[in-house]
């Protein structure tokens, strides 16, 4: 111990510093190399799409974010069957598919299956075999020769928030009071069963004066 009122020594030695640094020196490397694979990837997929298969709009889950959309995991059967497709054929021209997914509307149902329609009506399907004879849905040879590699994401999913203009309040909504609505929602809800069972007895008693609604 030293003299005076200094602080006590506390030497951290035994840290090990080199054994859990990681440095990150090789990083432009790392960025040169994916790029030659992406390069290298889509010159042996050409001509279909580099970015993946398509997939569907679905809603993100939860109150607080089902108002936005969002790629989904694949399509539905029913929505394949309602766009003329199967399974198996879909996923060879590169649409993807989620055997536990089902649709829990009509709205989002007719959504994908316009999504797959369009889909459908811009794809140039090469032959298995060119020597042969061409198969019901494959493109001809001058189809063939305007085909390019779509380098983007297929059928991009966008956003579509609706545009509000200003305007004057109604005196309805002056009157209306939110707090008031909720109050008579929850107390409806909570009040549903014994309403019932009231109604019920009266029915069953009308003489009984006390189950008469007053």
């Amino acid at each position: 111990m030293g003299k005076g009122n200094n602080m006590i020594p506390n030497g951290h030695f035994h840290k090990d510093w080199q054994r859990f640094v990681r440095c990150w020196f090789n990083q432009p490397a790392r960025k040169f190399r994916r790029r030659q694979n992406r390069i290298k990837k889509a010159k042996a997929v050409a001509p279909r799409p580099a970015k993946g298969s398509l997939r569907p709009i679905v809603r993100c889950p939860s109150f607080k974010y089902h108002t936005k959309v969002r790629a989904g995991r694949g399509f539905t059967l029913d929505e394949l069957k309602g766009a003329g497709l199967t399974s198996r054929f879909a996923q060879t021209i590169g649409i993807a598919v989620d055997y536990r997914r089902h649709n829990k509307s009509v709205e989002s149902l007719q959504q994908n299956v316009q999504r797959l329609k369009v889909y459908k009506s811009k794809l140039i399907l090469f032959p298995i075999r060119a020597n042969k004879k061409l198969r019901k849905g494959e493109a001809t040879e001058e189809q063939r020769k305007v085909a390019t590699q779509l380098e983007t994401k297929v059928l991009p999913i966008k956003q579509k928030w609706p545009k509000l203009q200003a305007r004057a309040i109604t005196e309805e909504e002056k009157n209306f009071s939110p707090y008031d609505t909720l109050r008579k929602a929850r107390s409806d809800a909570k009040l549903v069963g014994i309403r019932a069972k009231r109604i019920k007895d009266a029915a069953e008693n009308p003489d009984d004066i006390s189950k008469v609604k007053k």
